[in-house]
């Protein structure tokens, strides 16, 4: 069990990210582009499976916190379920949406690099969307009525293959508008946008999977693992760090990248620290940013029904109403 623990640990990130990458690489340039087959590209939700089922068996053997695995102590699997379904749809309808965009933004400002080959359009593509998708993630934090859509991903407690799905929807449209305007703007075609949405998920999965995931070098490079674990602690304020979605130089070149935590990250240290009764149901969550006003604690209707009287502020909760209120 030790062998196969370090290999998972070691292998996990270059299977998700270059070998099933690269599977998916193969199906859009070979079967779906060189072949005219459009339906070619039906065949990448087998592999996006497989990333997910790689995803939980990995954190079985080689997991971060073994109470993080306990999906039916957390009883949001239905929720997480119906997440996922939302999501990858609400991906795909944005890819199908690409020629509704061309019609109504018909602006051909030609710098996209059509002339080079398939892999290089898409490494343009994923590291403008990395950077943007970084940009709209840091608003996130900073601006309340964006934090209030965020705080649905931030909301459970742990992190885990599905955490990187569980999104509101709301906030997801406005991703993928901000993320892949400019992009369908400067003239990505199709090919590139499903190889996009395919790697964003697939990036999404390793980033929040619970895997003790050894990256050596790469480590101070890349926002995966604990270096992610900070950005979603309930220490207040203290996670508005690390908003990458794969690279950390923007977070560098913003400063706040956060390298190390100030203290170590237990299993309970995850979630929003204004709602530890972060509702279960996929409907409250949903409805949750009509309820919840950062800075004034948690909204009643998520309050535990035992509890007496209202739960005072704690200084992280206080430190945020003070911050909200400024701006």
């Amino acid at each position: 069990m030790s062998a196969l623990r370090t290999i998972v640990r070691y292998g996990y990130a270059p299977f998700m990210m270059l070998a099933l990458m690269a599977a998916a690489y193969w199906v859009v340039a070979e079967l779906a582009v060189a072949r005219d087959n459009p339906w070619a590209y039906l065949l990448l939700a087998p592999l996006l499976g497989l990333a997910y089922a790689t995803a939980f068996a990995a954190e079985r053997i080689a997991p971060f916190f073994d109470e993080w695995n306990d999906h039916e102590a957390h009883g949001d699997n239905p929720t997480n379920l119906l997440h996922l379904l939302i999501y990858e749809m609400q991906s795909i309808n944005g890819v199908l949406l690409i020629p509704l965009i061309v019609w109504l933004f018909p602006f051909d400002i030609g710098v996209w690099p059509t002339q080079w080959p398939l892999w290089a359009q898409f490494l343009v593509a994923y590291i403008v969307s990395d950077f943007v998708f970084m940009m709209m993630h840091y608003l996130s934090h900073r601006f309340a009525p964006l934090w209030r859509l965020h705080a649905v991903h931030h909301g459970v407690g742990r992190l885990y293959g599905f955490n990187g799905v569980m999104r509101h929807p709301l906030h997801q449209v406005l991703d993928m508008v901000v993320g892949s305007l400019p992009l369908v703007l400067m003239g990505m075609p199709i090919p590139v946008a499903v190889l996009l949405g395919f790697a964003i998920s697939v990036t999404l999965i390793v980033q929040h999977s619970n895997v003790d995931a050894r990256l050596g070098p790469l480590q101070k490079h890349l926002s995966i693992g604990r270096v992610h674990h900070l950005h979603h602690v309930n220490w207040g304020t203290e996670g508005d760090c690390n908003f990458g979605l794969l690279l950390t130089c923007w977070d560098r070149m913003l400063g706040t990248f956060h390298e190390k935590p100030p203290r170590e990250i237990t299993a309970k240290d995850l979630g929003v620290d204004e709602i530890p009764n972060f509702p279960k149901s996929y409907i409250e969550q949903f409805l949750l940013p009509l309820h919840y006003k950062p800075g004034q604690g948690e909204p009643e209707r998520y309050k535990k029904v035992s509890a007496a009287a209202a739960t005072p502020l704690t200084p992280a909760q206080e430190a945020r109403r003070i911050v909200d209120a400024a701006e």
